[in-house]
Order: structure tokens, then C-alpha cells, then sequence
């Protein structure tokens, strides 16, 4: 029912009137492995689009069990005692540095609660930084480029996670990399690049332009040999200490991903394991292979931080 693009030719039939699903383990199978909503070219996500439902309207709520605790006192009762409520954006404690999940609910970023949480691990990890005159690169401005099938000379609109960083980061000077045009965003602190990922001589080129960087995010088209040349031509440059940061590893878009080519999250994995980077290119293995002395570490997190789902995140720190 979840499989992309499963063939139910002589399973479902015209004499078809009904499917039986298992409830409980459906759900459990979307929320744990899906994200929540099944995959459009899936036989379930087909049968939503024919029926006109749509899974955003009613998503499946979090199954959350009280964390129960028992105190008895002699001769007494025992007594229960449910976990705290969540702590909302507006509860929380009030520090000179903004939370960063607060600053990506405010201007809109997909990084913050409303859909991948990176900012939690963000603010953990970027606290370091925060005073100091960094310079910080993002590749990948606004959702919706040429990985969703639009065009690369689209009508950009805003850059949420720029904004971000320029109020999270007061002495930083914020980069940005795009397919598309970002050059009307402007601030003193702001600088734009346009740069093309399929094409890895632009990358390089636009390295070549770049200053030295201390922390690189790599939110751009995801597509595997993207993140690929994007880390082999940018880690060099990266500030000893500093922190580069691939998202999304879990999704790879149609229009861009090559086949055969090893993923992204199973490039990293292995070399958090081994310490050996294996790539179906005998050629980009050793590329990589001959960068592995200057990663001091790299930590993958799973989606929604949550050791059931997929790697979702890699971090790497370099020596």
C-alpha cells in the first residue's frame, strides 16, 4: 500500500470493492516512516488523490503516553503522576541569545517546529558562534525551485531562514547560494551567489569567490551527487573547527537523481561506522576518502530525532 509506483494489476481488479487496512499499524507505519502522509505514486497516496482527501487537513496526531510514575507512601495509595505539558514557544525561559526554533516559527522556516525541528539541534550546536564574527553559508533559499519541477528563473518571494540567521547571528555576514535569483534580498550583512549544483565547476567557481566559511548548510535541490560535489568542493575551505551541515537526506528529487549513485545519508553513514567512505564511483570514493583526515567527526540524526525513522541530517566537524 506504501510502496512508490507498486504494480496491483490481477490484486486490485474492477471486481475490487473494498481494501482492508490495519489501522493501528498503518498509522504507525506513516507517522514512523513516511512523514506522516503516504507517498503520492504510492497505492494509498493514489487512492487519497482519487478521493480528493488531503492528509495535510487531518494529520494523524501524535500518539504521546504519559510517563507514569508511582509514590507510595506507607499505607497510602499509589498515586500517578502524568508528564509535563509541552512548553510552548511563548512559555519558554527568556535567554540573552534567541532561541533559534522561536526565530524560525517567527519568520516562517521550515527548520523550526512546524515541520523538521533542525533548530533544536542548531541552537545546540551554532551557541559557540553566536557572538563571534563568523562567516556562515546556506545553499537552498526558499522552497519550491527546480526540484518541486519549476523553473530556475521562477519568481522568488522570500528567504525565511536569511532572515533567520541575520538576527540569530548579529556579527556574522550571512552568504546565500540559489539556482534561482535572491539578488533583490538585501542587507549589509547579506551576500548572494547564484549557482547552478548540477554543474560542479560552478560550484567550484563560486568556492573559488567564497571566503573561508565556518558553518555551511546544505539545503539546496538534495539530489544525491548535489550534496556530493557541493561537500567536495566546499569542505576544503571550511574553518578548522567548523561545521558542515547536509538536511533532507531522506528525500531525493525526481527530476535531478541519478540512479545508481550512492545516497548521501548511506555515504556518511558508513564513514561514521568505518571511518571509510564507500561510493558506487570508485573515483568519488577516493575524492572523499582523501578528505576523511581533516573530519574530526560526522553524527547523523534521524527525522524528527527519532531512532526508528531515517537519517535525516549529518553533521560534520572538521579537525
Amino acid at each position: 500500500m506504501l510502496k512508490r509506483n507498486f504494480d496491483t494489476t490481477g490484486i486490485i481488479t474492477d471486481n475490487t470493492y473494498s481494501i482492508h487496512l490495519y489501522g493501528r499499524r498503518m498509522r504507525a507505519r506513516l507517522v514512523e516512516k513516511e512523514g506522516g502522509k503516504p507517498h503520492p505514486k504510492s497505492v494509498l497516496g493514489k487512492l487519497l488523490t482519487k478521493h480528493n482527501i488531503d492528509p495535510d487537513a487531518s494529520p494523524i496526531p501524535p500518539k504521546i503516553k504519559p510517563v507514569e510514575a508511582v509514590i507510595a507512601a506507607p499505607e497510602s495509595k499509589p498515586e500517578k503522576i502524568k508528564a509535563p505539558a509541552i512548553v510552548t514557544a511563548t512559555e519558554r525561559v527568556k535567554t540573552a541569545i534567541p532561541n533559534l526554533t522561536d526565530l524560525a516559527d517567527k519568520f516562517g522556516s521550515d527548520k523550526g517546529s512546524s515541520k523538521h525541528r533542525y533548530t533544536e539541534l542548531y541552537h545546540m550546536l551554532f551557541q559557540p558562534f553566536v557572538t563571534r564574527k563568523i562567516n556562515f553559508l546556506e545553499m537552498g533559499l526558499q522552497i519550491g525551485g527546480p526540484e518541486h519541477g519549476n523553473s530556475e528563473d521562477r519568481q522568488t518571494t522570500d528567504c525565511p531562514s536569511i532572515r533567520m540567521w541575520l538576527e540569530y547571528f548579529p556579527k556574522a555576514k550571512i552568504h546565500g547560494l540559489d539556482v534561482s535569483d535572491f539578488s533583490w534580498c538585501k542587507d549589509d550583512r547579506f551576500e548572494f551567489f547564484r549557482c547552478d549544483m548540477d554543474d560542479r565547476n560552478a560550484i567550484a567557481n563560486t568556492a573559488d569567490t567564497l571566503p573561508p566559511m565556518d558553518i555551511i548548510i546544505d539545503d539546496a535541490s538534495h539530489a544525491s551527487h548535489h550534496q556530493q560535489n557541493a561537500f567536495l568542493e566546499l569542505f576544503p575551505s571550511l574553518n578548522s573547527g567548523g561545521l558542515y551541515i547536509i538536511e533532507d537526506l531522506r528525500w531525493q528529487p525526481e527530476p535531478y537523481e541519478k540512479k545508481g549513485i550512492t545516497k548521501t545519508a548511506e555515504l556518511f553513514s558508513g564513514f561514521s561506522n568505518s571511518r571509510q567512505f564507500i561510493h558506487s564511483d570508485p573515483e568519488i570514493a577516493a575524492e572523499f576518502n582523501a578528505l576523511a583526515p581533516h573530519i574530526s567527526g560526522c553524527f547523523m540524526f534521524q527525522a524528527q530525532y527519532n531512532k526508528h525513522k531515517r537519517d535525516q541530517v549529518a553533521v560534520i566537524h572538521k579537525v
